[in-house]
């Protein structure tokens, strides 16, 4: 078996996935064979593996930082939420059904189906879960595990599969990562450590500390009594880096004012800039579409739900929702769905994408998703869907405005494309645009093309630059992600853990799991 390691955190959103990445990067440009895992993963971000398995996003932003092809072995269970109390179960990649929380957690009232989940309970899934890890643990030299939330949620411990449930099982060691820019950053780690049992706490090796900004020396006496308090050792001390912008997990909590990660706006190539506005409907996934956008020079992409704030846009864009009736019956409380209407009307751009494409046509029959039966869609492309049982899965190549385009799909809404121009298996009709296909705009000569073609339709002077390339400023990223580690991490510490397994006795920190 390779070494293992796996990242923690005292809340969500602590760091886990850029640290896991960070690892991964550094560890590959040491030459050493590297892959990420996470056991279950809560997301409507997520993406298609070359054999046409649905995983989170983060992990094949992880695989793609440790330069290997992800595969539905990095993250074997993925929850989908489609509310607040239930979400589709995604296991090896497929979908297996729609569960409550409770159901899924260990009680009553799940209705997926598989015998993975027999039971409806998360913890017959422990075994497929440690086999997978297994598989990755016997290629690779080393796997690079990222839990979820904290590991010190009591009420959860005993059907953990993702974070101690999973290294104890595995004998990892953990390294609980915590976010300074929250505060109470000594209390968290403190607290989650002593609230784990002796049997967790002995393989929790230490911290590390996430987004500190100022004098790291005003730190260190603070490290030395965390030190001195819990006997484990800090593993780094990570400075805030802005603008990072890498793939989200949790579509649930996205900050409408504030999605693209906190994307800098640089001066347009040519006299204008682009405005782009997207609609941040109910149940939003997968809008890391619009981060190529965010990408290119001159263009300003900002999330908005009210129809005042479409305005002034240059594109609006219907992005993919886990709730394709939900989101078009919020689209017309809002009056948005006016506001879309008459942008069609007068010929300005509107692009929707999966699910923001389907609403854009003129009926949705869905039995599946909301069980609503047949709604009127927006009427604004000549396109009917329905909803089948089987979920799409694919991994596209087409042509669209004489460029090479790759995507990938995820939907369970089939469209029939009664009308207009051929686009992307969508279909455009004037300026409204609608397709299946994630990730398209990642192409660079296309996003060039409809770029060119968004700007001569809004009547700007808007040119996009001529080299701009995501997948060069995507690899950027993950470089400054692995500089993190290797600049600010004690990375000599880190291998001995990756390598050696937790350290030899570590003190138990009372009160401990209840």
């Amino acid at each position: 078996m390779g070494g293992g390691l796996l990242i923690a955190g005292t809340t969500s959103d602590a760091g886990k996935s850029v640290v896991t990445a960070g690892i991964c990067r550094w560890l590959v440009r040491r030459g050493v064979k590297v892959a990420p895992f996470k056991g279950q993963n809560m997301s409507l971000n997520s993406f298609v593996t070359r054999e046409g398995a649905e995983i989170g996003r983060a992990q094949a932003m992880q695989a793609q930082a440790a330069r290997v092809e992800p595969t539905a072995l990095m993250n074997p269970v993925l929850l989908k939420p489609g509310s607040d109390r239930s979400s589709q179960v995604v296991f090896m990649g497929r979908p297996v059904g729609e569960m409550s929380a409770r159901g899924f957690f260990g009680g009553s009232g799940g209705t997926a189906t598989g015998t993975a989940l027999s039971g409806g309970r998360q913890q017959a899934l422990l075994e497929p879960v440690l086999d997978c890890l297994a598989q990755l643990r016997s290629t690779y030299d080393a796997v690079i595990c990222e839990g979820a939330g904290s590991p010190a949620e009591i009420n959860l411990r005993r059907t953990d599969i993702v974070n101690m449930g999973i290294a104890r099982a595995a004998k990892l060691p953990v390294v609980v990562v915590g976010d300074i820019d929250r505060g109470g950053v000594f209390a968290s780690f403190f607290g989650t450590t002593a609230l784990l049992s002796p049997e967790d706490q002995a393989l929790v090796a230490g911290y590390v500390v996430n987004k500190f900004r100022g004098d790291v020396t005003l730190l260190e006496p603070g490290i030395e009594m965390l030190r001195g308090l819990t006997g484990r050792h800090t593993y780094g001390i990570l400075p805030y880096a802005h603008g990072l912008g890498i793939d989200e997990e949790d579509g649930l909590r996205v900050s409408m004012r504030g999605a693209v990660r906190e994307s800098v706006v640089t001066p347009p190539f040519g006299q204008d800039v682009l405005r782009v506005a997207v609609c941040a409907v109910p149940l939003m996934s997968n809008f890391t579409d619009v981060d190529a956008l965010a990408a290119e020079p001159g263009v300003v992409v900002r999330f908005v739900d009210r129809p005042e704030e479409l305005t002034d846009a240059d594109l609006v864009i219907v992005p993919g929702t886990r709730g394709t009736v939900r989101a078009l019956e919020w689209l017309r409380e809002r009056g948005l769905a006016a506001e879309l209407s008459r942008r069609a009307a007068e010929g300005r751009p509107v692009l929707g994408i999966c699910g923001g494409f389907q609403l854009l046509g003129e009926h949705i029959e869905d039995d599946v998703e909301s069980k609503a039966g047949t709604v009127a869609g927006l009427g604004l492309l000549p396109v009917r869907v329905w909803f089948a049982a089987e979920k799409t899965l694919a991994r596209p190549v087409g042509e669209a405005l004489g460029e090479r385009v790759e995507g990938y799909e995820i939907h369970h809404g089939v469209a029939q494309v009664l009308g207009g121009e051929a686009f992307l298996d969508g279909c455009r009709v004037g300026s409204v645009w609608g397709t299946h296909w994630h990730g398209s705009l990642e192409s660079d000569a296309f996003r060039r093309r409809f770029l060119e073609q968004v700007a001569r339709d809004a009547g700007r002077r808007f040119t996009p630059a001529p080299d701009t390339s995501f997948g060069v400023l995507r690899e950027e990223q993950l470089d400054r992600l692995g500089d993190l580690i290797e600049e600010h991490a004690d990375t000599d510490a880190l291998l001995r853990l990756i390598e050696q397994g937790p350290p030899a006795g570590l003190p138990f920190i009372p009160p401990g799991a209840p």
